[in-house]
């Protein structure tokens, strides 16, 4: 038998995302961001309040990069969505972790996150009930140690960290229990 929980966000996981941009003198700002997604081929889209300092420093920069937070850095991730950039202009220095400009969007990159998508700023969508910044991938870095021998992203060794919205917690990856677009295929049989 189920229980009623209400209204709530029940959609677990949800990625810890680490959103960097420049501010208008240059210095580097990070929120943390659960709610964004993938929603093309090479777009992102974050669904974030339009009074966040990041808002404002995208529309500045028509840039963005999106990091995974990772594990080893859980409590600098956890900083950046307590603290505010519109309060704390040296929120991202007091953390300790390094950033270098982008080679292809005017945005940070943070070093020690292991995986960062470079983003251009195309839109903002704005509704009676839906307020979103869609970006552009144009490119994606990764740590070589997160890559198999194949160059391809190996999510085991990621590290990262998802964001639970039902008692506010942060978990690892797990293991893989099976394969996309085919565990589903004897099901499909005869269509």
């Amino acid at each position: 038998m189920k229980k009623s929980l209400g209204a709530l966000p029940a959609v677990f996981p949800a990625p810890v995302l680490m959103v960097g941009t420049y501010d208008e003198n240059g210095v580097p700002n990070v929120m943390n961001a659960a709610w964004g997604m993938v929603s093309d081929s090479d777009q992102i889209t974050l669904f974030l309040a339009e009074d966040r300092k990041t808002v404002d420093n995208m529309h500045l920069t028509g840039a963005f990069t999106v990091a995974l937070a990772d594990e080893k850095h859980m409590k600098e991730a956890d900083y950046f969505g307590i603290a505010t950039g519109r309060k704390t202009p040296d929120k991202f220095a007091r953390t300790g972790l390094s950033a270098v400009k982008s080679e292809r969007v005017n945005a940070p990159v943070i070093e020690e996150f292991p995986l960062t998508m470079e983003c251009e700023f195309v839109e903002e969508v704005n509704s009676k009930t839906l307020h979103c910044y869609v970006g552009k991938i144009v490119n994606v870095l990764a740590d070589e140690d997160v890559l198999d021998e194949k160059g391809k992203v190996r999510p085991e060794k990621l590290g990262a960290i998802l964001f639970d919205n039902f008692t506010s917690g942060y978990y690892t990856i797990g293991t893989r229990v099976g394969k996309a677009w085919h565990e589903g295929l004897p099901l499909h049989k005869g269509e």
